[in-house]
């Protein structure tokens, strides 16, 4: 992953193995940990996935920050320092964290493994197709529409319109569609 920008959005997945019998107090934990991110500016929310075979038996806690650097600050807050050392007598080794910021967050799933990622080629082709499938009608429409303005003012309505139907919509859709492909492993 390159560096990321201050301001793009970021998605962290921590995978922890529980120790048997501890389930209920890494329950309350969550809870706690939950609590205390929610307090901080940017967070935009936590999901949780307990153990399956799908998460290689280990809780998967996803959570988002809507700007790196809102997410930099809750992981080198005091308070998620105090929430960790709870960890050592309810978890098993170490975490492992997977974090995407930009258009990664696009292919992020949430009942994915933290370990599981979309080679760029999958990414990129979906992304054309998608992008494609979007402007074209966009173009007929949209731009059709303010045709008779600045060109800048069509280009931006419909860059606008493009990335909001992606994020909130399509790719949502399309990437737990194809999510069978897109992080099926290398053989």
């Amino acid at each position: 992953m390159s560096e990321p920008e201050p301001q793009e959005p970021v998605t962290v997945s921590v995978a922890r193995k529980v120790l048997p019998g501890r389930e209920a107090a890494y329950e309350e934990w969550i809870k706690g940990i939950s609590a205390a991110a929610s307090s901080f500016p940017g967070h935009l929310g936590l999901n949780v996935l307990r153990p399956s075979a799908r998460t290689n038996h280990e809780y998967v806690l996803i959570y988002r920050f809507d700007t790196y650097e809102h997410g930099r600050a809750w992981e080198e807050s005091e308070e998620r320092a105090r929430w960790l050392e709870r960890l050592a007598d309810i978890t098993a080794g170490e975490a492992r964290m997977k974090k995407v910021t930009g258009l990664e967050f696009w292919f992020d799933l949430p009942d994915v493994p933290a370990a599981a990622k979309a080679p760029q080629w999958k990414m990129a082709l979906v992304l054309i197709a998608v992008v494609f499938v979007l402007v074209y009608p966009l173009q007929l429409t949209v731009g059709e529409w303010l045709s008779g303005g600045p060109f800048w003012v069509r280009v931006l309505a419909i860059v606008v319109l493009q990335v909001l139907l992606m994020t909130y919509l399509v790719m949502p859709r399309v990437t737990a569609l194809l999510k069978g492909w897109l992080f099926k492993p290398a053989k």
